[in-house]
């Protein structure tokens, strides 16, 4: 496996690059930036009339819409994990409305300052981004309601600090609704080691099974899958990181991926 600081590099750097783009990435998804041109559709059109929806701030970078499952209420204060320009944060402040709190939290600067500006644009002054790392929350204990995040947990080289972190800073009876890619089983080492997909949002896709034991090891209960989607990964993606006898074999293995929007709650008590 890769050094994890030469993971976290890479997709800052990446996501970096998006983020200096004067305009959304229009690829069939940008969630796997390399991938697009050859057709992979993770998020498709599924922000189209979602309320709160900026376009600016809208990078095509998501897998799923977490806003639609975490029955965010007004007043509340929500966190977004991986916030990039700021989309999901904006939906959310229309959730819980002018009497809520929305804040962002993403480890790359041109993202955190697209967001600040698409805020000053919309002239909301209880959204806010800070820099910092999931694994190093820049926030206090207890202080968030919910937490939504869009397809970043699959990016990090150690998932279990995160889910941590995401429990200290909730709330007792907090929960939180991710959106993220999980395998259906053990993923073929020349996947999961890729680099390019790792930044891709593929090749840190966690079997299923492991990912939910991630979740209660963290202390989080009832545990489930609100949506789920399978995802075709097409050969020309593979290609470059992997034989074609390792394809084949990839093929007829059973192992797949699948984008899913995870619900869970901290206990009350």
């Amino acid at each position: 496996m890769q050094d994890e600081d030469e993971v976290r590099t890479r997709v800052r750097e990446r996501y970096g690059a998006i983020a200096r783009e004067t305009a959304s990435c229009r690829g069939p998804s940008c969630c796997a930036p390399e991938m697009a041109p050859d057709g992979l559709n993770v998020i498709g059109d599924a922000y189209q009339g979602v309320a709160g929806h900026m376009a600016e701030a809208d990078l095509n970078l998501g897998c799923g819409v977490p806003t639609q499952h975490a029955a965010l209420k007004r007043g509340e204060t929500v966190l977004d994990l991986g916030s990039g320009a700021g989309n999901d944060v904006f939906i959310a402040r229309h959730e819980v409305g002018a009497e809520g709190r929305v804040i962002g939290v993403d480890m790359t600067p041109d993202m955190i300052a697209r967001a600040r500006a698409n805020a000053r644009k919309l002239g909301f002054d209880n959204v806010e981004f800070r820099l910092g790392e999931i694994e190093r929350l820049p926030v206090e204990s207890g202080a968030v309601d919910a937490i939504i995040s869009n397809c970043v947990l699959n990016l990090l080289p150690d998932k279990a600090p995160a889910f941590a972190e995401m429990f200290r800073v909730l709330r007792p009876g907090g929960r939180f609704c991710v959106s993220d890619i999980v395998a259906t089983g053990p993923l073929p080492d020349a996947v999961r080691q890729a680099a390019e997909l790792t930044v891709g949002c593929v090749a840190g896709a966690l079997p299923e099974a492991e990912y939910f034991e991630l979740i209660e090891a963290a202390g989080f209960e009832g545990a489930r899958n609100a949506k789920e989607q399978p995802i075709a990964l097409p050969d020309e993606a593979l290609s470059p990181h992997m034989s074609g006898h390792d394809i084949a074999a990839f093929r007829v293995s059973g192992v797949g991926l699948k984008s899913v929007t995870v619900l869970a709650a901290k206990p009350i008590a």
